[in-house]
């Protein structure tokens, strides 16, 4: 985490997600995303958000596939 990170709430979280809150929370909860904890205030940084987003993003298999577009 960078200490010049913008903490975010569960509700911004979920919106830069595009997710509920519901799935926010249960990452916190099963501590599958690092938080900072704030007193009863859970935080999350950008920069975690933006690697949970890098570690889970799939890239696209670029075969090309074997008599594809010939016809019998």
């Amino acid at each position: 985490m960078n200490p010049a990170d913008r903490l975010l709430t569960v509700d911004e979280a979920a919106e830069r997600l595009g997710t509920a809150v519901r799935f926010i929370r249960r990452l916190v909860s099963e501590r599958r995303i690092r938080y900072v904890k704030l007193g009863k205030h859970v935080r999350i940084a950008e920069s975690v958000l933006t690697a949970y987003i890098e570690e889970r993003t799939v890239e696209p298999i670029r075969s090309r596939r074997a008599g594809y577009g010939l016809v019998a």
